[in-house]
């Protein structure tokens, strides 16, 4: 639809006439809300699972093109950088044997890409960020060959008028800098979806929000990056920072960056798209064909392009999303906050958890989020990501309290009610979330092995480059056994 991205210079009146269409569509969904029947809500789910691929010394390979063409499975597309995919897995319903099945079909499916890329030598890699990638990696030749990724960057580089600079300090302190986002694709996650009545829409949200910091603790899985020791999740301060399209002047006047966090709970998913329109100029005034009104008054379901295109490029750590299936329209919450691996299994019992937890969190009344401040909920969210599984989180009834406390006491009874309400079979409840029950009796996941695996191999007097080859090597090793990382050996 619309312009070809590659090529296109959108001038200041695309970008007038985008806004207005973004309003138009907002209005339309609003009358929507009230009058069309959505999509049903409940336990129907989606998985996305971002995928780095490496050679045979574990560096990035920049390969993704050739092995999509020779895989031909449409679940599979392009990410961000050459050495980045993604899997689409299909939407379902958890019940029953539902995230089992999920466990079977990402195996299968990575099994059916990884002998492709076998064929050059090439391996997958689940792993938030990859410990071997370098800057020299991370440049604007090796972005994907993909129009939008493209534009993008020339948009938020643009936007930004300066270099990108990297600042974080944690076990180690990193300062780095970009004139491209091309550094984005250092960062591989997994998005969980959950689609959801309107009248229910902020209440999965503001759950979401409420329980991220957990998830960040308990599934961290990124703690090198450029050769240094930093975050236990340091995906998260580096997608800020890679991205940012705030020239400095408008950061120190307070306006908010394109990845983030929220301010508030809200009331209805319009919050956020209202939120959309205030906050952030247009990105990609991509404009499309259709007129939402004109569609709405034939009795038809528009797709709301502008809408969506816009939703798009703010990168909220749980996003809404419109979209319209078999000629329905439904909305689905997006959690964006946790990294991709360690193993499938690991996965998979991050899902259950969430699934489950926000299942029964969105039944509580006083709900949590009118006990937890949403400052709170944010500093929560920094520590998790920060600390990984040893932060300190605090909590209405709890206070300050160790998040391993927090989920073996409070957290996992509650994800096993609720993924009782979801109608998962006992046996895929008890194994999933005794995964998660484990992590924080071994007080092991994805972070902590890499760090200790890395600070063993530096006490037999390996150097850090070398460690971090190392330590990867087995990770993909272990990876492949799909057992959970708090089995791993160091």
């Amino acid at each position: 639809m619309g312009k070809e991205l590659g090529t296109a210079v959108f001038s200041p009146h695309d970008r007038v006439l985008f806004r207005r269409k973004v309003r138009c569509c907002v209005d339309v969904l609003t009358g929507m809300l009230a009058s069309e029947p959505f999509g049903s809500g409940g336990p129907t789910t989606g998985l996305e699972i971002e995928i780095n691929l490496v050679d045979a010394e574990a560096a990035p390979a920049m390969r993704n093109a050739e092995i999509l063409a020779d895989l031909g499975d449409p679940r599979f597309q392009p990410e961000l950088s050459r050495f980045n995919l993604e899997l689409n897995v299909p939407p379902r319903l958890v019940s029953g044997d539902g995230l089992g099945d999920y466990e079977q079909d990402i195996l299968d499916a990575l099994r059916a890409a990884s002998e492709c890329a076998g064929k050059g030598e090439s391996r997958l890699a689940l792993i938030g960020m990859l410990p071997t990638v370098r800057p020299g990696h991370l440049v604007l030749a090796n972005l994907s060959d993909n129009e939008r990724f493209r534009a993008l960057d020339r948009e938020i580089a643009g936007a930004r008028g300066d270099d990108f600079r990297i600042d974080i300090d944690g076990t180690e302190h990193l300062v780095a800098s970009s004139d491209t986002i091309a550094p984005e694709g250092a960062c591989t996650s997994t998005q969980f979806h959950i689609q959801v009545a309107p009248a229910d829409f902020a209440r999965y949200w503001n759950a979401s929000q409420a329980i991220a910091g957990v998830q960040l603790a308990l599934g961290a899985n990124s703690p090198y990056l450029y050769g240094r020791r930093l975050w236990a999740e340091t995906r998260i301060p580096f997608f800020e920072q890679a991205t940012d399209a705030r020239p400095d002047e408008f950061s120190a006047q307070g306006v908010r960056p394109r990845v983030w966090f929220g301010d508030r709970w809200i009331d209805s998913v319009l919050d956020l798209y209202e939120e959309n329109l205030r906050y952030f100029p247009p990105l990609l005034p991509e404009l499309s064909e259709e007129d939402p009104v004109a569609v709405r008054a034939c009795g038809n379901i528009p797709h709301l392009y502008e809408l969506r295109m816009h939703n798009g490029t703010v990168y909220r750590w749980n996003r809404p999303v419109y979209d319209v299936s078999d000629g329905r329209p439904h909305l689905r919450v997006e959690n964006r906050v946790l990294p991709s691996g360690p193993s499938v299994a690991d996965l998979v019992a991050n899902a259950a958890f969430y699934f489950g937890l926000v299942r029964q969190l969105v039944e509580e009344d006083p709900p949590i989020w009118a006990r937890l401040a949403f400052a709170t909920a944010e500093a929560n969210f920094r520590a998790g990501a920060r600390d990984g599984i040893e932060a300190d989180l605090t909590w209405p009834g709890r206070g300050e309290v160790a998040v391993t406390d927090l989920v073996r006491d409070v957290l996992l009874p509650r994800a096993r009610t609720g993924l009782d309400l979801l109608g998962v079979r006992p046996a895929q409840r008890d194994r999933l979330l005794g995964i998660i029950a484990d992590r924080c009796r071994t007080g092991r996941n994805g972070a902590t092995w890499q760090t200790a695996a890395v600070g063993a191999a530096e006490a037999r007097g390996l150097s850090r480059a070398a460690a971090l080859c190392e330590m990867t090597q087995r990770y993909l090793e272990y990876q492949r056994s799909n057992e959970p990382v708090h089995t791993w050996p160091i």
